[in-house]
């Protein structure tokens, strides 16, 4: 059974899909909140609504982008926050290898909606190997 957290977080990873697909930067960055912190595919660190846009609009202008979030794991860690885990499989060109990254955002209510307020990408592949 899908509880309530589990519906805010598919409507924001929906969201976020949607957006991405089309390379929607300002769309992209209206999902984060004025204060959020963002590591994304690159090392620079980004900070606020305009810095995730900045992000996105210095991504590549692929033909194809497309995301899917698997293995979600949410928890309420507060009654505004949210935290989440993941994997985001990104397909950006047909017959392209796709980039796999394990994924967490923590999530707050800000102005009575939803906003991503932590986003972290990381490799799957071990860094260290135990």
């Amino acid at each position: 059974m899908q509880s309530a957290t589990d519906d805010i977080v598919s409507g924001i990873m929906a969201r976020w899909a949607a957006a991405f697909t089309r390379l929607d930067a300002a769309g992209l960055a209206s999902l984060y909140s004025r204060s959020a912190f963002f590591f994304g595919s690159n090392p620079t660190f980004y900070r606020g609504n305009d810095g995730v846009k900045a992000y996105f609009d210095g991504l590549p202008r692929w033909q194809s982008p497309s995301v899917e979030f698997t293995d979600v794991r949410t928890a309420q860690a507060a009654s505004d926050v949210i935290n989440v885990a993941g994997t985001a499989t990104f397909t950006v060109e047909h017959g392209a290898e796709p980039l796999v990254v394990k994924i967490t955002w923590v999530i707050v209510r800000e102005d009575g909606d939803w906003k991503i307020v932590s986003h972290h990408v990381s490799s799957k592949t071990p860094l260290i190997r135990q």
